[in-house]
């Protein structure tokens, strides 16, 4: 079976594959959505911007991932760091640790941060494989397990967020 292999999301078999951008360890919210941004709140126009100080090139398409060392997402508490990931289309964030703030302001709007020891094995450009606790390393042939979210917080993360959680439930209360 032939295999499209470009800068664009894999797709393979109808499995959805995503390109790695690495990253290292202690990357604050100022590298991922500089500060002269924060005026902007359409996550696709601050998508525009995002590590465009420390990566220019940085231009994913729709289910690429991020991944990082230790303490991604440190520094100021912005919520427009974890929007302008989610505008750019990252299906996730994987990385050995994040700063809390920034993993809490990114359930809050849906963005799935996956916490893996091994995420230092995965580079540049990789082909991944996500799904669940599972990371497949196509281009290594390798698998990582993740730490499992708390139930509650998978929730929240796979309604769009805390807002359409909060809808959700709502929704429910009002059927009854």
């Amino acid at each position: 079976m032939a295999r499209k292999t470009t800068k664009k999301t894999v797709v393979e078999n109808r499995r959805e594959l995503s390109r790695a951008w690495k990253f290292g360890d202690d990357v604050d919210t100022d590298a991922i959505i500089p500060g002269r941004f924060l005026i902007i709140n359409d996550a696709k126009e601050l998508a525009k911007h995002a590590f465009e100080g420390v990566r220019p090139d940085f231009r994913p398409s729709p289910g690429d991932v991020v991944v990082a060392g230790e303490n991604f997402g440190c520094g100021s508490s912005r919520e427009h760091a974890p929007l302008a990931l989610k505008g750019a289309g990252i299906k996730c964030v994987i990385a050995k640790s994040f700063a809390r703030i920034f993993f809490r302001n990114s359930v809050n709007i849906g963005l799935p941060m996956l916490e893996c020891e091994d995420a230092g094995r995965i580079s540049d450009g990789d082909v991944l494989e996500v799904e669940g606790d599972v990371i497949r390393n196509l281009t290594k042939g390798e698998t990582y397990r993740t730490a499992p979210l708390p139930e509650f917080l998978e929730e929240i993360v796979r309604a769009g967020g805390l807002i359409e959680y909060a809808r959700e439930i709502v929704a429910k209360e009002h059927k009854k």
